[in-house]
């Protein structure tokens, strides 16, 4: 049963140096289904999303694509040669970001957010699912392909690819230290006015403080891996004042639902059949 996912309206969104495209009036819905489902399996999606296919254009992401984001990130053998991923997608014309996920056990609702914002993807009704419990990581490559095709404009392959590392090492951090995790990432992202201007070494000094902030001690691995996130997050030249205000506000909703459930929930073991089997 489709989880609901809190629906984060913003009216502030990230403002990047590169144009971020926008939804055009009349624009349809795009349905991206994973290469290696079934028939038996796609109908299965197609009810969750709620819709009849054929409905929405639909659109395929196989395998090979969702290497192209995430080779490098994760071990080859965790990547699997399968795609089953498959994402529903809308316009939402100013409405911000809305998620709901099916059958997804690794990525959390908070770090799709986060990850497709760094993406320049502010916009959008996104449903994520599959036929049985997957990861979900390879979700992003359909996120992509549906929001391009539909918007008819390339998203910049750095904020792409900058929002799979962050889905990625948001996730390792949250294995290790739970859900503060996104919370330290988006807090660092809250100061990149400061951060742009930083030596590696003052970087670092404000990771470690930030950590100390949520009562977390980082080693030093983890510490090199935060640092090279931001200084990527630093080379898309996001508008550090607009984005501040964009975590202000999702935090202010956050804390509105408190009542309703928790943000993160348990997420077995580290990609455990991400792709093959598990994407």
């Amino acid at each position: 049963m489709l989880k609901k996912i809190i629906a984060v309206v913003l009216t502030l969104v990230l403002a990047v140096s590169f144009a971020v495209p926008a939804f055009a009036a009349g624009q349809e819905a795009r349905v991206v289904i994973g290469a290696d489902n079934s028939e038996e399996q796609i109908a299965d999606v197609y009810s969750s999303f709620g819709i009849n296919r054929g409905d929405v254009t639909e659109l395929q992401v196989t395998n090979s694509e969702e290497r192209h984001y995430l080779e490098g990130l994760v071990p080859d053998q965790k990547i699997g040669d399968v795609a089953l991923s498959c994402v529903y997608i809308q316009p939402n014309d100013g409405g911000g970001i809305e998620l709901e996920v099916n059958n997804i056990n690794y990525v959390t609702e908070k770090m799709y957010m986060a990850a497709l914002s760094t993406a320049g993807i502010t916009d959008a009704k996104v449903k994520v699912s599959a036929y049985k419990p997957v990861s979900g990581t390879g979700a992003l490559a359909g996120i992509y392909k549906a929001y391009e095709d539909m918007t008819g404009t390339v998203l910049s392959e750095l904020a792409k690819d900058t929002a799979v590392e962050e889905l990625v090492v948001t996730g390792e951090l949250q294995e290790a230290l739970g859900d503060v995790s996104v919370d330290i990432i988006n807090d660092l992202k809250g100061k990149l006015k400061e951060t742009k201007n930083m030596t590696d070494d003052q970087i670092i000094e404000l990771i470690r403080e930030t950590a100390d902030k949520y009562e977390v001690t980082l080693t030093d691995d983890q510490v090199q891996q935060i640092l090279q996130l931001v200084k990527k997050f630093n080379e898309l030249n996001l508008d550090p004042d607009t984005f501040l205000n964009l975590f202000q506000a999702k935090e202010g909703v956050e804390n509105f639902f408190t009542s309703v459930g928790d943000f993160f929930k348990s997420i077995g073991d580290f990609f455990v059949n991400l792709f093959g089997g598990g994407n």
